[in-house]
């Protein structure tokens, strides 16, 4: 890949991740508040538990900004993922709408049923409802997102 070319391409995953980040921590932010009351700066400090532990809770500001930017890293390494199997997986191709879907239940999955039980996250039990309200968020704040501007950077080349 050509250094224009491999610039074009982190300028199509920063920004979509960028896009598809903002959607999905307002929308973990509305969520949040009104399933639990949670109000965004304590979401975020609940993200930097991931790294941080508990000691997380009781960071202030620090913890929520330290949140926000991990919250920003995972959306641009998953739009970095998309963007890497688009070319390669047919069926991202085939609907958009479908790739979506799929692409949010798959991070959904994975970050919820492989990676979080490795952090530092504090363990709450199996909600359905909320599983079933992260995954739609997801399908549609992350999925959505890359599914429909990926195929507009791949199409351009």
């Amino acid at each position: 890949m050509k250094a224009q070319s491999r610039s074009k391409f982190a300028r199509a995953v920063f920004t979509t991740g960028l896009i598809a980040g903002t959607l999905d921590i307002l929308a973990a932010c509305l969520s949040a508040y009104i399933q639990r009351g949670m109000t965004p700066d304590k979401l975020l400090q609940f993200v930097a538990s991931g790294l941080f532990g508990a000691d997380a809770f009781n960071g202030g500001a620090i913890m929520a900004v330290a949140g926000l930017i991990m919250h920003f890293m995972i959306a641009i390494s998953w739009t970095l993922l998309f963007y890497l199997l688009y070319p390669r997986l047919s069926i991202l191709r085939k609907n958009k709408i479908l790739a979506g879907v799929i692409y949010g239940a798959f991070v959904w999955v994975m970050m919820n049923r492989v990676i979080l039980p490795f952090t530092n996250i504090p363990k709450s039990p199996f909600n359905l409802v909320s599983a079933v309200i992260g995954m739609i968020i997801l399908m549609l704040m992350i999925g959505m997102p890359n599914a429909f501007r990926a195929p507009k950077y791949y199409e351009g080349r």
